[in-house]
């Protein structure tokens, strides 16, 4: 078998016309429906960026037990069982994330990766004294943080040497798959995953695209919005969609030269092909912008998957209603290459699904570390908060401690000691770190805090847009029930209940 799964980033599922978006121009999504299978309930677990790809890597939750953070010793990693059974992989991508200390021994584990610089808070290029006159009169006043080592300036550094369209990351991304697919399509046995951090924020598109989403705006450039409330007025909020809106059209636009690739090389007979994202992101819906700090309404938690497998072939066109997750993703693509996952492995392989539909699992959790546990079965969504966010009672449980852009303090050791094993350890006992309020971790970066912070219920089938909160004791019962046996299932710490005034279970 060969496989190819392009791992998109903030890939808004409503952006999607096979999924019902009508705002963004998404031919090349539509015409792999088309020909795949599409998951209608796909869900994340861990949120954000590095929490969702030790999701993907290792087929079991993170979030209950640690915040962003690197690979761990003790856990599977789905490229490197494949390797153990000879099926080579490899990682193109752009996301910057995996050169920084949370997040830097993912793309390692892959037989062999290729980097692609300049997005992001990617610390590229060297310019001792940018331009910040020119910079304060380029960009709006709400992304100008011109401090040398923010974020916001190693952007506007970046894209000094962003002009082309051939020079954006997204663009190069694609062409270090087509060089792989070049050396390698006759080969058997390999895993390609060519990853995008676009459509993720700063909204930067060529023109070609961008001028297809008239905003009216009139202003410096406006494309990258900070995780807070929407206190812009109308052509500003229009410009920001309008440039979100141009960047899926670029992601739309460069898959579809891979489906191309796949039609010039007949690649469909003997190549599966799997599309989708980490998490999703808030565009104005609820009155934010971005993630983490609100509750993860289906905008943010409910993503889209879509999966062309030559074997069922025949099924292109057909949706599945199963609830799943990105946790499903490590088992699917270890079958795919017919190796059996762990025993420590709670996803479970999609390949059953594409025959037909089922259910394999009654609800699913997700959510950040220190925020509510979420969950859904399909019919209903609940979010469940601590009583008290600003006193609770939560660990970090590691022994790679670091966080996204920094290593652990110094201080915040005090406290430390030793737990475990779980489950998922191989008999390893971890540091167990207290969380601390300060510590330099999505979404306390920047001063941000958790808002909104209220145990709801919601009826996807009659509230779709999760706007009417419901109050139903017997409901609320159930889910609480599920979500309980869910989190024993990952072996969650006493902790993780006690905070959300559950019982731990005996």
């Amino acid at each position: 078998m060969r496989t190819v799964i392009v791992l998109f980033d903030s890939l808004c599922r409503r952006a999607l016309e096979c999924y019902g978006g009508t705002e963004v121009n998404t031919p090349n999504f539509s015409r792999f429906a088309g020909k795949a299978v599409t998951f209608d309930n796909h869900y994340v677990g861990s949120l954000p960026c590095m929490p969702a790809r030790r999701d993907l890597h290792t087929g079991r939750l993170n979030f209950l037990h640690r915040s962003w953070g690197p690979i761990e010793p003790y856990d599977n990693s789905f490229p490197v069982i494949l390797d153990s059974a000879n099926v080579y992989s490899h990682l193109v991508s752009d996301h910057c994330h995996y050169f920084e200390d949370g997040g830097w021994s993912y793309h390692q584990r892959y037989s062999s990766w290729e980097f692609v610089r300049g997005q992001e808070t990617d610390k590229w290029k060297a310019m001792v004294q940018p331009p910040l006159e020119r910079f304060r009169q380029m960009y709006h006043e709400q992304q100008l943080d011109l401090r040398r080592g923010e974020r916001w300036l190693t952007n506007m550094i970046n894209r000094e040497f962003i002009k082309d369209e051939a020079d954006f990351p997204c663009v190069k991304c694609f062409d270090g798959g087509f060089e792989f697919l070049d050396l390698n399509r006759d080969a058997d046995e390999w895993f390609l995953q060519i990853e995008c951090f676009d459509p993720h924020e700063p909204f930067h598109a060529p023109s070609r695209f961008r001028d297809a989403y008239p905003s009216g705006y009139q202003g410096p450039t406006l494309d990258w919005p900070r995780y807070e409330r929407v206190v812009q007025d109308a052509a500003a909020i229009a410009e920001i969609k309008a440039n979100y809106a141009a960047l899926v059209s670029m992601c739309d636009f460069y898959f579809g030269k891979l489906l191309d690739y796949f039609d010039s090389h007949d690649m469909w007979r003997d190549t599966c092909l799997i599309l989708t994202t980490d998490h999703g992101l808030l565009l104005d819906e609820h009155d934010w912008w971005g993630k983490n700090r609100m509750p993860f309404y289906d905008g943010i938690a409910h993503i889209p998957l879509i999966i062309y497998h030559p074997g069922f072939a025949d099924r292109g066109g057909e949706r599945r209603g199963a609830l799943t997750q990105t946790i499903d993703l490590m088992p699917t693509i270890l079958d795919l290459h017919g190796l059996t996952p762990p025993e420590e492995v709670r996803g479970h392989s999609l390949l059953p699904l594409l025959a037909h539909d089922g259910k394999i699992r009654e609800a699913g959790i997700y959510g950040i570390f220190g925020g509510a546990t979420n969950i859904t079965d399909g019919r209903y969504t609940y979010f469940r908060y601590p009583t008290d966010m600003q006193n609770q009672e939560i660990y970090e449980y590691t022994l790679m401690p670091t966080h996204t852009f920094n290593l652990f303090e110094l201080h915040e050791f005090e406290g430390a000691t030793l737990a475990g094993p779980f489950d998922f350890t191989k008999g390893v006992q971890l540091l167990r770190l207290p969380a601390r309020r300060d510590a330099k971790r999505p979404p306390g970066q920047d001063d941000q805090t958790f808002e909104d912070a209220i145990t709801v219920l919601y009826d996807l089938e009659n509230d779709p847009e999760q706007m009417k909160p419901i109050s139903d004791p017997d409901i609320e019962e159930h889910m609480t029930e599920q979500m309980v046996r869910v989190m024993s299932s990952h072996d969650a710490p006493p902790e993780a209940y006690t905070r959300l005034d559950l019982t731990v279970p005996a």
